[in-house]
């Protein structure tokens, strides 16, 4: 079990990766205020999981209950979430309760962001199952759901008692869901770690392969690098917002297109594509290396474009996003692989330049 800290103060937790470790009531049972908990899942986890964890908890002596939802980013509204209040407040849950996140980025964002609201909060514990959420979501306390308007505009920064990342339950991820992980894997090579960058070029055919020691490296060397920026800027005023890379271009497509019908994985990668390409543009990228930031993606099977929803949509989609400030669009763009920065000053004709060559020739 590979293990590190998220150094938050009266915030701080453990984030565990390694294998089995659903099974580990002792972990779970450790961080509790009382022994009880709510499961959270969904209809195709839960019954993949769910009994190992019940399992787990009794072997603990801990009460537990099941709350099952139904899967899917389209299902990421406030409608899915009510039916958690319901469950909750049915069954009279008291604050000392732990929910437990069990299931991939929808769940975890769901389950924390009922567990910031309930009852003005309780806390709750991530047992990510996909990729994404194991190097990502599961990690520094972001919680959403979506509008029809934009990804993830309502929510609140919520952080976990722990996270169990179990590289066993990656066994039973679809391929597709595996390649849209590997998107926000890659992103922290781009962001800050060019180092990590060099070894997933040489290392991917083993990490598609589902080595697990390899997984293990990824996803550690992924969570340190969220954690870092995590303790330094908790709720992205500043240097956080350098983990959006392509997000921004990303959420444009997930919002235009209906959610669920692109996995935010790829358009993550599209999106950062369209970064790499509008950093180009602006003189600070090499060919060589936009070069090497589109065959990584191409190797792994990711989107390399966008959808041809036009610039003036996709601009329109993108005035949304968070990352908005006194109307400027502020865009994570790269100076070099491993240097990510933020800049409100890029001209909308190069950006709009950008989205229609990742549409048309990436």
């Amino acid at each position: 079990m590979r293990s590190l800290n998220v150094a938050l103060d009266e915030r701080a937790y453990d984030i565990h990766i390694g294998r089995g470790l659903i099974d580990r009531g002792d972990l779970l049972s450790s961080v509790l205020k009382r022994k009880r908990v709510v499961i959270i899942s969904n209809d195709v986890v839960a019954p993949l999981y769910a009994a190992r964890v019940q399992q787990a908890l009794d072997a603990a002596s801990v009460a537990h209950r099941l709350v099952v939802l139904p899967d899917g980013e389209a299902h990421k509204d406030w409608s899915t979430l009510n039916l958690i209040f319901d469950a909750l407040l049915g069954a009279r849950v008291e604050r000392s309760t732990t929910l437990i996140a069990l299931g991939g980025g929808v769940i975890g964002d769901m389950v924390g962001f009922a567990a910031a609201t309930y009852q003005r909060g309780v806390p709750f514990i991530q047992v990510p199952t996909t990729l994404l959420s194991q190097v990502d979501s599961s990690v520094g306390g972001k919680t959403a759901i979506n509008h029809p308007l934009g990804k993830n505009m309502i929510g609140a920064f919520h952080q976990p008692r722990l996270v169990l990342a179990d590289i066993d339950t990656l066994d039973t991820l679809p391929d597709r869901e595996l390649r849209a992980g590997m998107a926000e894997v890659i992103k922290y090579g781009l962001i800050r770690d060019r180092l990590f960058f060099d070894w997933l070029e040489v290392n991917m055919s083993r990490l598609l392969a589902r080595d697990a020691d390899a997984l293990a490296f990824a996803i550690e060397r992924s969570c340190r690098n969220k954690a870092e920026v995590v303790i330094e800027d908790e709720t992205e005023t500043g240097v956080r917002a350098l983990l959006n890379l392509g997000h921004t271009f990303g959420h444009a497509i997930e919002t235009g297109m209906g959610y669920g019908e692109w996995l935010h994985g790829e358009a993550v990668a599209a999106g950062s594509l369209m970064a790499a390409e509008l950093s180009r543009r602006l003189g600070w990228l090499t060919d060589g290396d936009f070069e090497r930031i589109r065959r990584i993606h191409e190797v792994v099977g990711l989107p390399l474009r966008g959808p041809a929803l036009g610039a003036g949509r996709y601009l329109e989609l993108m005035s949304h996003d968070k990352k908005v400030d006194a109307g400027k669009l502020r865009l994570v763009l790269l100076r070099g692989i491993g240097d990510a920065v933020i800049w409100g000053d890029a001209p909308v004709a190069d950006i709009s330049a950008a989205i229609e060559y990742c549409c048309e020739h990436v």
